[in-house]
């Protein structure tokens, strides 16, 4: 029988040997989970204006040769030398709106028309919810959207990341003839707007927490761009 002395000594060394093993797993492991991490933004980014590749290498090409990322400021002007993809989305929207950066992507099509997106991120029911919406070159036409979540409710809340609820926004305007800006409004289909149609989506039966948060999320990570998109119209 071991003494409690050799126990003790022994618990240690599993643990340090099994702490040294998962250390240099994850390191060893994140190259790869970085490298999928930015795939899955990139396939999203793609499903956004309605692309979908069908593999990896067919997303990495597509968008290599027709994503252009920029990095704005609050005043509409691109930032240089800053990659979009160093940029925490969850980090800018915690900052004064003037101090933010802000990620743009622009896809350019076969014929050349451009589709501008927009990252997104809010919050759901139970926890984060993000996206892409895209819009067409005159700036104001929703041309996809793209919506996931960590946690909400399947049937329910979840539904925000089936493409039935996403192909609703296709076609969607977020400015009025005065170019005031009214955003896509995620409302219930009983509630009496004073916005028209284009402007609205219906919200998702018994997921209305999730459908706030969404609204919200459009309507606050839109919103910081409209001094860019004004620019590029004028």
């Amino acid at each position: 029988m071991h003494s409690n002395r050799y126990t003790f000594i022994y618990a240690i060394g599993i643990s340090i040997l099994t702490a040294i093993i998962l250390a240099t797993t994850s390191v060893v492991l994140k190259p790869k989970q970085d490298f999928n991490l930015a795939l899955d933004a990139k396939s999203n980014i793609l499903k956004s204006v309605l692309v979908e590749p069908s593999s990896s290498s067919e997303i990495e090409r597509i968008y290599g040769k027709q994503v252009e990322e920029l990095v704005l400021n609050s005043k509409g002007d691109i930032i240089p030398d800053v990659k979009a993809n160093t940029v925490v989305l969850k980090e800018e929207l915690g900052k004064n709106l003037e101090d933010r950066k802000l990620p743009l992507y622009i896809y350019t099509d076969d014929k050349g028309g451009k589709n501008y997106v927009v990252p997104m991120q809010g919050v759901g029911l139970w926890g984060p919810i993000w996206g892409f919406i895209s819009f067409e070159s005159d700036l104001n036409t929703v041309k996809g959207a793209f919506f996931d979540h960590k946690s909400e409710t399947p049937g329910l809340g979840a539904e925000i990341a089936e493409k039935p609820f996403q192909e609703k926004f296709i076609g969607k305007k977020i400015i009025d003839g005065n170019n005031s800006f009214i955003s896509v409004n995620v409302v219930k289909s009983s509630a009496k707007v004073d916005f028209g149609p284009e402007y609205r989506v219906d919200a998702i039966s018994g997921g209305t927490i999730t459908s706030n948060g969404t609204n919200d999320m459009i309507r606050n990570c839109v919103e910081p761009y409209l001094v860019y998109f004004n620019k590029q119209k004028n």
